[in-house]
């Protein structure tokens, strides 16, 4: 169900110390929500949630913080009962944690591979476990879900990134048929590049693949405090043109979308390998 009225409304946002987290948070904050903000970063959630404060210094409404992982069950539970403690009710959980990293499928490890799967797919996974009961006796609630355009399309370098953005995207859609009719509704967001500090790390991938922001978390939250007011569900965020195509493309021919990225990264890796012969 579209969440048409913020004033009042209980958003828990993980993720939520910095980047779209952070800008979602105060996009909310704004229309007079109350703000739980929960991240594994303790030492920066203070300073976050002034930041929200701070956004709109006229607004009553509580900005709590909650250090948590969002791959423990036991937390993510704990998260959400304390977060009904405030008002009664939990309207929105948006789901920003996330975790990058990237490389040859070769060179990535089982453990990398796990790591991200378990922050970015588990972590939206458990969150929804632990807040779906509240919100079926509530008979109402609304989830957003943070995947990304390589949860749409395959990139390079980037298998366990993908891999964990489709999986966020097939359970999206999985659990939104299921639960429909039920006054719970889910936004899956897919925003190209996005300048936070995940972006920053993506070192030789990045690198590689020319990747550079072409969002910033305002935008984003932005968006997604609209699709969640209008019940919209798919977000779908890509202002740069290559990749609106191929995003085109994929629809309707994916071999045709894969080769293209194939050969664009080809491309790139044997002009960086003659780069480094000179």
């Amino acid at each position: 169900m579209a969440l048409k009225n913020f004033d009042g409304a209980v958003v828990v946002i993980t993720g939520g110390a910095s980047g779209i987290g952070l800008a979602s948070a105060k996009a909310c904050y704004e229309r007079g929500a109350h703000i739980v903000l929960a991240d594994r970063d303790s030492q920066r959630l203070p300073w976050a949630a002034q930041q929200v404060q701070q956004s709109n210094p006229a607004k009553s409404a509580s900005v709590l913080t909650f250090t948590v992982d969002v791959t423990d069950e036991a937390q993510v539970n704990t998260l959400m009962q304390q977060a009904l403690g405030i008002n009664g009710t939990i309207d929105l959980v948006i789901t920003c944690a996330g975790l990058g990293g990237g490389g040859t499928i070769d060179a990535f490890t089982a453990s990398e591979m796990r790591a991200v799967l378990d922050v970015n797919f588990m972590g939206t996974f458990l969150c929804m476990k632990a807040a779906l009961p509240i919100m079926r006796q509530q008979h109402s609630g609304h989830f957003a879900f943070l995947s990304s355009v390589a949860g749409k399309i395959g990139s390079p370098l980037l298998s366990g990134y993908c891999a964990s953005k489709w999986a966020v995207r097939g359970f999206s859609a999985a659990v939104r048929a299921e639960l429909y009719g039920t006054g719970i509704d889910i936004t899956t967001v897919y925003p190209a590049w996005v300048d936070t500090p995940m972006l920053h790390q993506g070192g030789e991938a990045a690198d590689l693949l020319n990747i550079e922001a072409l969002l910033t978390p305002e935008q984003v939250a932005q968006g997604i405090v609209q699709a969640v007011e209008q019940g919209q569900h798919d977000l779908t965020l890509a202002p740069n043109q290559d990749i609106a195509l191929l995003l085109e493309i994929m629809k309707t021919d994916p071999d045709k979308a894969e080769r293209l990225t194939g050969e664009s990264f080809q491309r790139r890796l044997q002009a960086k390998i003659a780069q480094a012969g000179d």
